[in-house]
């Protein structure tokens, strides 16, 4: 029985102490993961087989002369081990007798720079190393940069390698002294500087008597000591997202999440956004069952005291307290797409728990972040930072990324192949955004179009150069003009003359010809017309804007699918031999690309079929509708 309440007791301890989650972060072969492998063996969290295959691996791949290399502790890819540096980021745990950690092992190449972002954002402290031998270098800043950007407010700068620069205080206060310099312009002014070796242990757990000038904590004492910044997070505004809508039974409906700000009491009265609706809470359900408060950080279900709508990704809040509500913002946006982030091409949102539409309506500058200069740019490539406004289909409540991560911060997913291609942080909403309202009208589209005697509809003809698109379109519109039908005819060389005059062929321009056209088509369709769209729009993403925009049920893909041979033979205008002798730059299909569509409304090869055959066929299909 001894035995088991000694173990009770232990268990009970460790739930008792806190956690802290940090990050390593800096240059390439600083140290960091040595510096961790070095943390997990001090602190002797590592099994005994764990202890074997280091010293095999050591023997095998290690870079320390057959010593052990506590860096194939955290390396555990194999391009890793190979190469000897960091890719993709780690994640360790391991406990003192004071405290819990989660240590991220992030990499320090800049190609990698997305995969640091991931492992910073959810951080309480950065550990940033530098190389006494080499100094501050640019991704030094660059990961300083990052680390205020994403709200990490408690930096510790350990100094690594003091063994090679004969543990030399002048090498160890010159870096300190243009640390604080440049972490100033930053505004991270919690700082602590820590002279070690990760290599031989001198500072790490103890202060070191290699260097007695220095008269600081030891790195794993800071970490056991550090104030943790959850109580910022305790006395902000209650705030919980909805995560899931608990209904066992026709008695009982509940409203799942985790708290992400502030606390909450039974009877307290409540607000929920983007609608709006209050009650007040007559509930509160946690792990261990009912309970009269819910805290920062815990994971409750809350019952009220009127049945109204909520839905998962809503946001609770107090009433007197409530978040903003608005659809158009100033973001930070850190790139992690292979393909570039380009103004108007519709991505999906996911804060909190909601996911919608978005697109970049304006990127205003990106940041160069090792001299922190604001650059001009029209687009954003893979791991490049700039501040943009953006614009949803729809409203959300948030708060600053500033005062909370949680409600704040989002990632951006691509449309088409579900991946995560950035993240970012919302500043404040667009004066616009609270200003500009949907005016009611008594006349809707339906109408305008009953007037017409037809059904409107958006028929978007897409294919490259040459295959034939604006002669099939003319041919469709006189047929359907010839029935009666009111309609009008937007092709690409036309609008280009006026509306698109300004814009050129890069791929960025491409994606803002096509919203601008997709804007217009809607607005034809409002107007009660059958809209022909003849483009090249060779990008599946900005069809797919069209199509939202026009709404379910109104638009047909047509794919004029003629092989790039045939309407290179066609070449109408002279362009592909243009493009061919180089002085036609950015042409679909020879040096910029055509996504094809996976599922056309109606595809016409006209390798086959004559265009009166198709424009025929189209008009069929659109009186069969």
């Amino acid at each position: 029985m001894t035995a088991i309440s000694n173990l009770d007791q232990y268990l009970q301890q460790q739930q008792r102490k806190d956690l802290l989650r940090f990050i390593t972060c800096g240059s390439v072969d600083d140290g960091k993961s040595t510096l961790i492998g070095r943390l997990l063996y001090e602190t002797k969290v590592l099994f005994e087989d764990q202890l074997g295959q280091l010293e095999a691996d050591s023997k095998k791949l290690g870079t320390q002369g057959g010593e052990l290399d506590f860096a194939l502790l955290v390396d555990g890819l194999a391009a890793e081990r190979e190469q000897g540096i960091t890719i993709d980021v780690a994640y360790r745990f391991f406990a003192t007798d004071k405290r819990k950690f989660i240590v991220a092992d992030t990499p320090g190449h800049e190609q990698y720079t997305r995969n640091m972002v991931t492992g910073a954002s959810t951080a309480d402290l950065a550990v940033i190393l530098i190389d006494a031998r080499q100094g501050l270098l640019p991704q030094t800043r660059r990961h300083s940069y990052l680390v205020s950007l994403l709200g990490i407010r408690q930096v510790l700068v350990a100094v690594n390698k003091m063994d090679l620069m004969g543990y030399s205080e002048t090498v160890f206060r010159n870096i300190e002294a243009e640390y604080r310099d440049f972490a100033a312009k930053l505004g991270l002014t919690d700082i602590q500087c820590i002279p070690l070796s990760a290599l031989k242990g001198d500072n790490l757990l103890e202060r070191s008597a290699e260097m007695p000038w220095y008269q600081g904590p030891s790195l794993l004492q800071h970490l056991e000591s550090v104030p943790l910044d959850d109580s910022r997070a305790s006395r902000a505004p209650f705030r919980l997202p909805v995560q899931w809508v608990n209904r066992p039974n026709l008695d009982f409906r509940g409203y799942s999440g985790n708290v992400a700000a502030g606390s909450i009491r039974v009877g307290d009265p409540i607000r929920v956004l983007p609608s709006g609706k209050q009650s007040r809470v007559s509930g509160i359900l946690g792990m261990t069952g009912e309970q009269q408060e819910a805290l920062c950080g815990q994971a409750v279900t809350l019952t009220l005291e009127d049945e109204i709508d909520i839905s998962r990704g809503d946001l609770i809040a107090l009433a007197d307290a409530p978040p903003a509500v608005a659809d158009q913002f100033e973001a930070t946006l850190v790139w992690m797409g292979e393909e570039p982030m380009l103004p108007g091409r519709p991505y999906l949102m996911k804060i909190g728990c909601r996911t919608l539409g978005m697109s970049c309506a304006t990127l205003k500058h990106k940041v160069e972040v090792n001299s922190l200069e604001h650059l001009a740019a029209r687009t954003l490539e893979l791991n490049e930072i700039g501040v943009c406004n953006l614009g949803l289909d729809q409203p959300i409540a948030f708060d600053p990324y500033g005062d909370n991560r949680d409600t704040g911060g989002f990632i951006v997913i691509d449309r088409l192949t579900n991946q995560t291609v950035g993240a970012g942080m919302l500043h404040f909403a667009l004066r616009r955004a609270q200003n500009v309202h949907w005016q009611a009208i008594d006349v809707d589209g339906q109408a305008r179009a009953a007037l017409n005697g037809q059904t409107a509809r958006v028929l978007w003809f897409t294919g490259l150069s040459g295959a034939g698109k604006s002669t099939i379109a003319n041919l469709v519109e006189r047929k359907l003009h010839a029935l009666g039908r009111h309609t009008y005819l937007l092709d690409g060389d036309n609008v280009r003359h006026g509306l698109n005059r300004d814009l050129g062929f890069s791929e960025a321009d491409r994606v803002e010809n096509i919203r601008r056209v997709a804007e217009v088509a809607r607005l034809m369709l409002d107007a009660g017309l059958i809209t022909l769209v003849s483009f090249i729009s060779p990008f599946r993403a900005e069809r797919e804007l069209a199509r939202s925009r026009a709404g379910e049920g109104a638009f047909l893909e047509i794919f004029i699918d003629t092989p790039l041979e045939l309407a290179e033979r066609r070449d109408p205008k002279g362009l592909y031999q243009k493009a061919r002798r180089g002085e036609l730059k950015n042409f679909t299909g020879i040096d910029s690309p055509y996504e094809p569509p996976l599922a056309p409304d109606i595809r016409i090869d006209t390798s086959r079929e004559s265009a009166e055959e198709a424009a025929e066929r189209i008009v069929e299909y659109l009186l069969g509708l």
